[in-house]
């Protein structure tokens, strides 16, 4: 059963929750917690910026609960969702019984991110990579690769870099960078943002789905560090990193995946394939696995069904550009519609469990004279 692991998982988020600093309370944390910290920044270059009013997004890393290990997000850059919007990028934070991560927002003013040197003017506070003006964005030169053939609204100025020159990655905790938000970083917080666009949350899925990318397997060098655009993890510009970031606990080896407290369906973990039955009478074994398919099958157009409603509810908002308190109210509702369909679907297989016929009867022991 399910259940009652989930609903752990969802009292320990919501204590976590409740633990961080009042300061990061209007950037929503993402319902997960880890023991561990996660890995350090990898080093790697900047691919060109494709085109005139993209922004770039620095790379960070995810955490996987079904595999219990970080994934590596690849750095991209992304068409700005509205004129004068910037981008505030995520991070990890310590939550006093675990690390949780402040998902990243776009807005007028960049907000808190935790202090994290990300580079390409993301060096703690702020953004020195590049301003908008007159409905333009203009390009520092200094610290972004711009192709001034093609675009020409640049300027150069040099930017002093005297934050944190580690290449930690999350806030708080043992060895964690220790900066507040300043007030400037508040008031971004609480002003009118919107959430990732959709295709972040797409590259975002695309990159946990890319065994290569987790921690475990690259050992904190991932083979592709930054796309010239989302997504894009095979096309021409793709860049691997040049060093690699320390990892401060490696993931266990066949760690049995568990639940979390997941706000859409693509944060599930994916539905478990029917195991064949075995009672030694074919045609019993063939319609039970028939079932089987047909629960799985159902289960899964449920999700996809799901996943597509609220995609295009995020959609509406953007283009409504609706305030940070509708935007969490959307997320409550997608969430108790989340955990509305898991709860659904394990009372369905254990229905068909209970169903499932008995195996055959071992045969008795050769009796000795």
């Amino acid at each position: 059963m399910r259940t009652i692991p989930y609903l752990r998982c969802l009292i320990l988020a919501l204590l976590l929750t409740l633990c961080t600093p009042v300061s990061s309370a209007a950037q929503v944390s993402v319902g997960i917690a880890v023991a561990f910290a996660p890995p350090d920044l990898p080093v790697y270059e900047q691919p060109i910026c494709p085109a005139e009013g993209y922004i770039w997004t620095p790379g960070y890393w995810a955490y996987d609960p079904n595999y219990g290990d970080y994934y590596w997000v690849p750095g991209t850059w992304v068409l700005a969702p509205e004129v004068g919007f910037l981008w505030t990028p995520g991070y990890w934070g310590w939550g006093g019984s675990g690390f949780v991560f402040y998902e990243g927002f776009w807005g007028p003013v960049v907000g808190f991110y935790g202090g994290i040197n990300y580079g390409y003017g993301y060096f703690g506070h702020g953004y020195e990579g590049g301003r908008w003006d007159g409905g333009r964005f203009f390009y520092n030169r200094s610290v972004n690769n711009v192709n001034v053939t093609i675009i020409h609204n640049v300027y150069n100025t040099t930017v002093i870099n005297n934050t944190n020159v580690t290449r930690v990655s999350y806030n708080g905790g043992n060895g964690g960078i220790n900066e507040r938000p300043r007030p400037e970083e508040e008031a971004a917080a609480h002003a009118r943002h919107i959430p990732p666009v959709p295709v972040q949350t797409q590259h975002v899925q695309a990159a946990r789905s890319n065994p290569e990318l987790r921690a475990s397997v690259n050992r904190g060098k991932p083979p592709v560090a930054a796309t010239p655009k989302p997504g894009a993890f095979n096309e021409h510009g793709v860049v691997p990193a040049r060093e690699a970031g320390a990892i401060h606990n490696a993931a266990p080896v066949n760690k049995v995946p568990r639940p979390t407290t997941a706000v859409h369906p693509s944060d599930l973990p994916p539905l478990e394939h029917p195991s064949p039955s075995n009672t030694g009478n074919p045609k019993v074994d063939q319609k039970y696995q028939q079932q089987q398919q047909k629960l799985y099958a159902q289960q899964e157009k449920d999700r996809q069904k799901l996943q597509q409603q609220q995609d295009k509810q995020h959609q509406q908002l953007v283009k409504q550009n609706a305030d940070q308190a509708r935007q969490q109210q959307t997320e409550q509702r997608h969430q108790q519609q989340t955990q509305q369909m898991v709860q659904k679907h394990t009372q369905q297989q254990q229905s068909l469990q209970q169903r499932q016929p008995p195996p055959p009867h071992p045969a008795p022991p050769n009796e000795k004279h």
